[in-house]
């Protein structure tokens, strides 16, 4: 089972805590500052662009339009559809979670 090996890969106190402390933001604009503060601006643009990428594979886009449109390899572009079609469910989890919320854009702090 997949999430069996899940565990066994991410399994330490210091991911434990990363993912505590993700999914303890509470809107977009925390996300923003959080990523900013643990990660570089290339890779924040680097997983913005995995990201977009998995969801214009989930809309039948071709890969030469995704390369395109992101800059990404196809070699890149070839992994984030195994991992969309055969990965722990991650991808497809959050696209059909958004897809459901009607692509609500993230709320700001007031």
């Amino acid at each position: 089972m997949k999430s069996k090996s899940i565990e066994n890969e991410l399994q330490n106190a210091s991911v434990d805590e990363l993912i505590q402390a993700i999914t303890s933001l509470e809107n977009g604009e925390e996300a923003k500052k959080f990523l900013r503060d643990l990660l570089t601006k290339q890779e924040i643009i680097e997983f913005a662009k995995r990201w977009e990428t998995a969801q214009l594979l989930d809309d039948n886009i071709s890969y030469i339009e995704i390369e395109k449109k992101t800059g990404l390899s196809s070699t890149t572009i070839a992994r984030i559809s195994k991992w969309l079609k055969r990965g722990c469910g991650g991808y497809r989890l959050l696209i059909d979670r958004i897809h459901h919320h009607s692509h609500a854009p993230l709320k700001k702090n007031a």
